[in-house]
């Protein structure tokens, strides 16, 4: 075992040599930037719900709570899901119930039941009146989870709620509480004890008054998961809860300890209940007189297997024998609970069923892929891949152009995803698995973007070559720890381990146990080069899931390096944090370790993640959390000397946002960005003070932050992955910019990339292709703003005004604004009626280089230069690029030409043949004209087009041909082959032939009876 000292003599030097930079305290407001919003990238790919709805006098109609990702909507059965929570609440939800008696009465109960290792609470009760389109919080936000919510079916002001109550620690907000004023005030009806809450709830369909209730000793630490307890019991209350009487112990059911149950009453005969029950012999268990006695008839582990994350039974509404458990599968019996038929919706891991009382093939079911809907009582199912909730536990990218995200999601796969494309939004096509599986970090190869490294619970550590699809497992130490507690593991590996390349060697791969271990070939082999870096609490290590049901998949393996990073800036600085709460340093590339613990860190809190500091080489920031110990309070740190010194950074983050996640802008020195349970913070001033960067981003958990060309992406817990475009906006504030009647940020070099920024209920959004500029208006101007783009020569290039250009308005308000220039000059002109086949009018797009933007405000004008970059996916050459840019703007032009002709001829047309019908003397001369300018128009434009398939019928003419070059060539990034060239040249001769014959017949005929001159400055007036 290595030594672990203080190198104080280093140290001292060190400080000599690179005192610390001040950063002045700093805070902006909002209204300066607020144009920079979250973009939602996706994916569509549902992650887990606990709580379904659906409304009995609407078919189409149903609701979900997301774990993490606030309350969703359908109203087409399944086929499009609308979040209708964003903006009044979000986080973790677990009860979602509408009221019979009003469909547009909705509560919803915060804090699923599925208390896994990332679990989330909520946020109390909220209340909507109108069908979810508004929300009123109702309070009790210390109820943290909330299992169920039963309406009276004829009141909705009477409202009862199962309040599982807080997890983490004893508290006396836990039970049964009813409502009967709509939700405004709560009274407790039934309480067990401060470490049980309520769990199941229901109402006897037949008379309200008559409930039933079960109560469930539970509690999770950083270390287990406790189901299970003296405090366990089943209840049943005739008088609208006011009072309760247990029948837990009534004869048939099992002795000894019980855990988690769920229990149910049949519709069509109150004196038929069923009940699952964890217990030594549980199973499902059926009454026949109202709860007074009950028969065992069923143990089918399938049923009751892992049983704290299901435990849900569901009495059929049309049928008293038929009854529903849901479990991994969810399960179906049709003789009264003997016999059951597995079944599965699209995803698995199910935890909520509602049948409509009226339809039994109408259902809703909640898994771990979020909410399906059937019509046919389960024949088939809707879709998950339309619900942007997955949950994801870290964030990277790699170096593709455009570059990758990189995540694990919660009960699924790990992925891949495109962080932007060509067209109109992120898509299953821009997304695929990779690495590793549901629980892991993911880790790029440097030197190959197609080389992935992916971890999985139980040590997995895995090698995807996405090029050939091959795959290899190289786990440390392959020894499987299913089923098993931590105790006797030679390394323990937890649910979510660290795995990362060294910022300074490509072939250095780490990651970590409660050691520290390295490859140097890619996993063949490794060294571990650390003692345990942790506490070793071996009181804490033995097996987890409680008195009844054992659950050991790694998820509370506990002392183990929970988060790990080398310096960027110096070789061989590692830092080590464990998730009992202790960090570690090495200024020596693992030869010895320093155990650099803050003083004020609170024991046993756990270290989720560790930043090296982009500008001190002794330098660490720190986000912990303790909210598996009861503490909710946000833990961030900062050292810049090796840990000698700490500073804790939290002020003006809310007391009860616990943090899980702090990163350092790369190129801001002092910009700190800082991801917590319910939503995002920034700092300017490295952390001394700390405000809202929440924007348009819903409330959920953020659980890891990752920087890449100055965007920032958020890996969120029940929302998917969102991204920042633009953080340049942020490096540039400033404290007079609030001055100023208006400011014009510098924009971000931008690559020659398409995309269409529009928003979908079914993918994610893209970013827009060109530069996005953003400025900021401090009035209202009095009489124009003006955006305009320069070449490096200061030729303008596009311009663009509140007063409107060519039919384009500038909009804008004020505060702050976005502006997206597509980077491509005007398009050609068109004329009214056009009908082309595949004959586009757009302008080229520029070519790399340095442009310039211009704001001017009533006048007066600021500018900033930028860089348009090359598409980097292109092996094109910059004269490569301009010879393309010529030849598409030699085809807009001639195209601008040929369209003005063809305006002019029918604006001509139209003044002869006036003039001809009012004077027979010289309707022969107009007619002939009027027949010689009509056919070169025929031959430049094919006339008989109506509607978009008629050039099928009708050969285009040659103003089709030349603006089908702008597919042709305008394709990609390449110059024009020869091919189109020649076809170019030969067009336009053709074209310049019937333009000619106009401009004779213009200027020899048409001018002697009309006034041209005139009729084009109209026109241009037009």
């Amino acid at each position: 075992m290595k030594r672990i000292f203080i190198p104080i003599v280093c140290l001292f030097l060190w400080l000599l040599v690179f005192p610390n930079q001040t950063i002045q305290a700093q805070t902006y407001d909002e209204s300066l930037y607020d144009a920079v919003q979250w973009r939602l990238v996706g994916p569509h790919r549902g992650g887990r719900s606990a709580a379904v709805a659906g409304v009995t006098s609407d078919r189409n109609t149903y609701y979900f709570g997301a774990t993490g990702g606030g309350v969703w909507k359908t109203d087409n059965a399944g086929r499009t899901w609308k979040n209708i929570s964003d903006g009044y609440f979000g986080g973790s939800i677990g009860a979602v119930t509408v009221a019979e008696s009003d469909p547009n009465i909705i509560y919803v109960g915060g804090g699923e039941k599925t208390v896994r290792g990332n679990v989330s609470y909520g946020y109390g009760f909220w209340k909507s009146t109108d069908a979810g389109e508004t929300w009123e919080h109702l309070g009790m936000e210390e109820t943290r989870f909330i299992s169920r919510i039963r309406i009276h079916p004829e009141n909705p002001d009477v409202v009862y709620a199962a309040v599982l109550g807080d997890i983490f620690k004893p508290t006396d907000m836990r039970g049964v509480y009813k409502s009967t004023d709509g939700g405004k005030t709560w009274d407790r009806k039934l309480f067990v004890s401060n470490v049980a809450g309520a769990v199941d709830l229901i109402l006897d369909p037949n008379d309200p008054e008559t409930m039933y209730a079960s109560t469930w000793d539970v509690k999770r630490t950083p270390y287990s998961l406790e189901s299970g307890g003296p405090n366990s019991k089943m209840f049943k209350s005739t008088d609208g809860g006011e009072n309760w009487t247990e029948i837990s112990r009534n004869p048939g059911l099992p002795e000894g300890i019980l855990g988690i149950m769920g229990i149910t009453v049949s519709p069509l005969n109150s004196n038929r209940l069923w009940a699952i029950v964890e217990n030594l012999d549980g199973g499902v268990f059926r009454s026949d007189d109202a709860g007074a006695t009950w028969t065992k008839t069923n143990e089918d582990r399938n049923l009751r297997q892992r049983a704290w994350y299901y435990t849900r039974i569901y009495a059929d509404t049309q049928d008293e024998n038929t009854v529903y458990v849901v479990n991994v599968d969810y399960h179906k019996s049709t003789d009264g609970g003997e016999t059951f038929k597995a079944s599965r919706a699209p995803h698995g891991d199910h935890h909520d069923l509602w049948i409509d009382p009226n339809d039994n093939r109408r259902m809703v079911i909640a898994d771990d892929g979020g909410a399906q809907v059937s019509l046919d009582g389960g024949e088939s199912w809707s879709t998950y891949m339309n619900q942007p909730t997955a949950q994801f536990y870290r964030v990277t990218t790699d170096n593709h152009f455009p570059y990758r995200i990189y995540g694990a999601q919660q009960d699924n796969s790990t992925m891949r995803i495109n962080h932007r494309n060509d067209g109109y939004a992120i898509t299953e096509d821009d997304w695929e698995v990779s690495a590793g599986s549901e629980s892991g970090w993911l880790a790029v190869d440097p030197t190959d973007n197609d080389v992935v490294f992916g971890g999985n619970y139980g040590g997995l550590l895995q090698l995807l070559n996405h090029s050939s699809g091959a795959r290899r497992n190289v786990n440390v130490y392959p020894d499987n720890p299913m089923g098993h507690g931590a105790e006797g593991m030679k390394y323990r590996f937890q649910w979510n381990f660290p795995i990362f390349f060294s910022p300074h060697d490509p072939e250095v791969l780490y990651t970590t146990s409660n050691q520290f271990h390295r490859s140097t070939n890619k996993g063949q082999t490794w060294e571990t080069f650390s003692p345990d870096l942790t506490r070793n609490a071996k009181e804490k290590l033995g097996p987890s899931g409680g008195p009844i049901t054992k659950d050991n998949t790694s998820v509370e393996y506990y002392s183990t390096i929970f988060a790990a990073t080398e310096s960027p800036l110096k070789k061989g600085v590692l830092w080590a944090g464990s998730d009992d709460g202790l960090i570690h340093v090495s200024r020596d590339n693992g030869e010895t370790w320093e155990n650099v613990t803050p003083q004020n860190f609170p024991e046993w809190t756990q270290v989720n993640s560790v930043e090296g500091h982009p500008f001190e080489e002794g330098g660490l920031y720190v986000a912990a959390t303790s909210y598996k110990n009861g503490d909710f309070a946000p833990y961030l740190y900062k050292t810049t000397d090796y840990g000698a010194t700490w500073t804790k950074i939290v002020n003006g983050i809310d007391p009860q946002h616990f943090t899980r996640v702090v990163r350092a802008d790369p190129e801001k020195r002092g910009i700190l960005y800082a991801g917590t349970e319910t939503g995002m913070y920034m700092s300017f001033d490295d952390g001394a003070n700390w405000q809202s960067m929440q924007l348009n981003l819903p409330v959920v958990p953020i659980t890891d932050l990752t920087i890449k060309d100055n965007n920032l992406i958020a890996a969120t817990q029940g929302r998917s992955f969102w991204i920042i475009d633009d953080l340049t906006v942020f490096h540039q504030l400033a404290d007079d910019i609030n001055q100023k009647s208006y400011y014009l940020f510098k924009p971000q070099d931008s690559y020659l990339i398409d995309g269409v920024r529009r928003e979908s209920l079914v993918a994610g959004t893209n970013r827009p292709g060109g530069v996005l500029v953003y400025y900021h208006l401090k009035d209202e101007p009095k009489d124009e703003l003006r955006i305009e783009f320069l070449d490096k020569n200061k030729n303008l290039i596009r311009e663009f005004s509140s007063k409107g250009i060519q039919g384009d308005t500038l909009k804008y308000k004020t505060g702050s604004n976005e502006f997206n220039w597509n980077l491509r000059i005007p398009d050609a002109i068109g004329f009214e009626g056009m009908i082309m086949w595949s004959g586009p009018l757009r302008g080229p797009k520029v070519v790399p280089g340095d442009y310039h933007v211009r704001m001017i405000v009533d006048g007066e004008t600021q500018e900033q230069a930028f860089k348009v970059l090359p598409d980097l996916r292109y092996p094109s050459s910059q004269e490569d690029l301009q010879a393309q840019f010529d030849f598409l703007l030699s085809v807009r032009d001639k195209l601008t030409e040929t369209h003005e002709a063809i305006i002019m001829i029918r604006k001509y047309r139209d003044e002869l043949n006036e003039i001809a019908e009012n004077n027979s003397r010289q309707r022969r001369r107009i007619e002939g004209i009027v027949k010689s300018i009509s056919d070169i128009e025929k031959e430049l434009y094919q006339t008989q087009n109506r509607s978009g398939q008629d050039p099928l019928n009708y050969p285009i003419r040659l103003n089709n041909k030349l603006a089908h070059l702008n597919v042709i060539a305008g394709t990609g990034a390449f110059r024009p082959t020869d091919g189109a060239e020649e076809v170019r040249r030969e067009i336009t001769r053709q074209i310049d032939v019937q333009l000619e014959k106009f401009r004779e017949i213009e200027q020899s005929q048409i001018s002697n009876i009309l006034n041209i001159e005139e009729l084009k400055t109209e026109l241009d007036k037009k």
